[in-house]
């Protein structure tokens, strides 16, 4: 594959076969020709509206076909695409857009309303593109002042052009994560960055041309650039999954069976809630041929049962922050035990370095524990707008001489094996001191996992002036599990330092837009409540 930049795989898939299938929507699709001929149009649209190379175009849109024609036409005009999640408040969306300078914006017609509150929360709009509206009726009130806006029957008037001549260190995307400070951080990704991972994705687990991939990540999410760009890498077609069938898992198993998926990225979080109420049973899913997950430590005990309801499969956890895409990845290759640890993070994916550090900044020796550092063509640009922040995670990579790369430091305490794989210990942050005694919340976590009756857990600390911080386990459950069965539970398998003063019992552990356990929010209910759970 000679491609270089990520709108130029949708070019050479529809080169390769106009007529294949690239995106199904509900009851609708677009082939790789269609999909190459609008995107060269809506980057018409955009040069004519001032878009120039290395300006940010955002996209407000839910996963449909639109919305991929305004990414790969963000692309082809030099710019690098803004995701922004429909459901976000207008005060964090208007940050993003305002941070990141986003003057042009794709949108639907059908969000309409929130054009306006996006500008007084600080975006700098003056352009709007209703990704599909006619000729615009009834839109003129939503349009903020001073902004124009561009209708869908003026995109399709415009002629289709050759994209922009950018390199492959130009942006490609920008994604926000939370931060610290509770401002939003802008990840920029470079097409070097997302290519190399979207590249080795592809040749790695062999995508084809016949294959069906389901879209379930959020757009917001890195998970959804292997959905997008090692689906066009091979020219497979993406199938979207709307929130709903990927919030019910009864409807997500009506979805891969009815469309015949082969491939699956998903978080743990959901396969765990596909395995306990997608109403499975062996031999289910026969389509699917290979099931990625990432995101979160996936439970063994749930990913043994989904191994076996679903043995035709492939299966392989991916790691790495958003920061690295996917830095590291192992293949599970044989059914767990359910009382096994969780699946490994396995070894460096093909162009980047995996390097554990320990607190001196030393690399350390095979089978001590340290934080990972990553180096290599997956690893970010750096933070926009924040050389201060891009400085302190993107360092001099330890143990290596000469000019260098930077490496990332992940913030993830990890051991290397005698084999060489890698074993996450868990974060640096979710490490706290009680009655003087180290604790790691996810060893708590995956004690509680164990317990048969429990479908999700999370575990908070309080800060608590006697004993350093007080513990609370939120746990979703069947057969009526109580929280007096699960202290004794986890009584007889740790430490009694390391046992939740209390428990908290949910039909479902909440979550965030990208699909992973909202712990955030957790624990500012743990923080609020005080001791009045079980």
């Amino acid at each position: 594959m000679g491609e270089r930049l990520l709108h130029d795989l949708v070019t050479a898939s529809a080169q390769r076969d106009a007529g294949a299938v690239a995106v199904v929507d509900g009851d609708r699709s677009i082939t790789y020709g269609e999909l190459d001929e609008r995107s060269s149009r809506l980057s018409a649209l955009l040069a004519a509206a001032g878009v120039r190379r290395g300006d940010r175009l955002g996209v407000l849109a839910e996963k449909s076909i639109e919305s991929l024609v305004a990414i790969y036409g963000a692309m082809k005009a030099g710019a690098a695409y803004v995701p922004l999640d429909p459901s976000a408040p207008p005060a964090r969306t208007g940050f993003i857009a305002g941070d990141c300078g986003i003057r042009v914006l794709a949108s639907p017609a059908g969000l309409a309303r929130t054009w306006a509150p996006l500008v007084e929360a600080g975006a700098p709009l003056e352009h709007l593109v209703a990704l599909d509206a006619g000729d615009g009726t009834g839109l003129s009130e939503a349009v903020p002042a001073g902004a124009t806006l561009h209708t869908g029957d003026e995109l399709r008037a415009h002629p289709a052009r050759v994209a922009v001549r950018t390199i492959d260190d130009d942006l490609a995307y920008i994604l926000y994560t939370s931060g610290s400070t509770g401002a939003p951080k802008g990840v920029m990704v470079s097409h070097r960055n997302a290519m190399a991972f979207a590249a080795w994705a592809a040749d790695e687990f062999d995508v084809r041309g016949t294959d069906r991939v389901a879209q379930l990540a959020p757009l917001i999410f890195d998970l959804s650039t292997f959905d997008l760009f090692s689906s066009a890498c091979a020219g497979a077609s993406v199938h979207l999954v709307g929130r709903k069938a990927a919030m019910f898992p009864a409807q997500l198993r009506s979805f891969v069976d009815y469309h015949e998926i082969t491939v699956v990225y998903a978080v743990p979080s959901l396969l765990t809630l596909l395995v306990e109420r997608g109403k499975l049973t062996p031999g289910s899913l026969p389509s699917l041929r290979l099931v990625l997950f990432a995101g979160e430590v996936f439970p063994t005990r749930h990913l043994a049962a989904l191994m076996r309801l679903v043995p035709g499969a492939e299966y392989a956890n991916l790691y790495g922050p958003t920061e690295t895409n996917v830095c590291t990845f192992h293949r599970v290759t044989r059914v767990p035990a359910d009382d096994d640890p969780p699946a490994s993070i396995g070894v460096a994916i093909a162009g980047d370095e995996a390097i554990v550090v320990d607190d001196d900044g030393r690399v350390v020796t095979p089978g001590e524990p340290g934080e990972l550092y990553v180096r290599g063509a997956t690893v970010m640009q750096g933070y926009w707008g924040d050389p201060e922040r891009s400085a302190r995670t993107l360092v001099a990579p330890p143990g290596v001489s000469g000019p260098r790369e930077p490496a990332y430091r992940t913030g993830d305490l990890v051991r290397e094996e005698p084999d060489g794989t890698l074993t996450f210990l868990g974060r640096r942050d979710n490490q706290i001191k009680r009655q003087g005694y180290r604790i790691e919340l996810g060893d708590i976590e995956a004690t509680i996992l164990q317990h048969p009756d429990v479908v999700e857990c999370a575990v908070s600390a309080v800060p608590d002036d006697e004993a350093g911080a007080r513990l609370v386990a939120h746990l979703a459950t069947k057969n009526d599990l109580d929280g007096k069965a699960v202290r004794r539970f986890c009584t007889d398998r740790i430490p009694r330092y390391m046992v939740p003063d209390s428990f908290e019992l949910l039909d479902a552990l909440p979550k965030t837009a990208t699909a992973k356990i909202d712990r955030a929010r957790l624990a500012k209910q743990a923080a609020t409540a005080g001791d009045s759970h079980t």
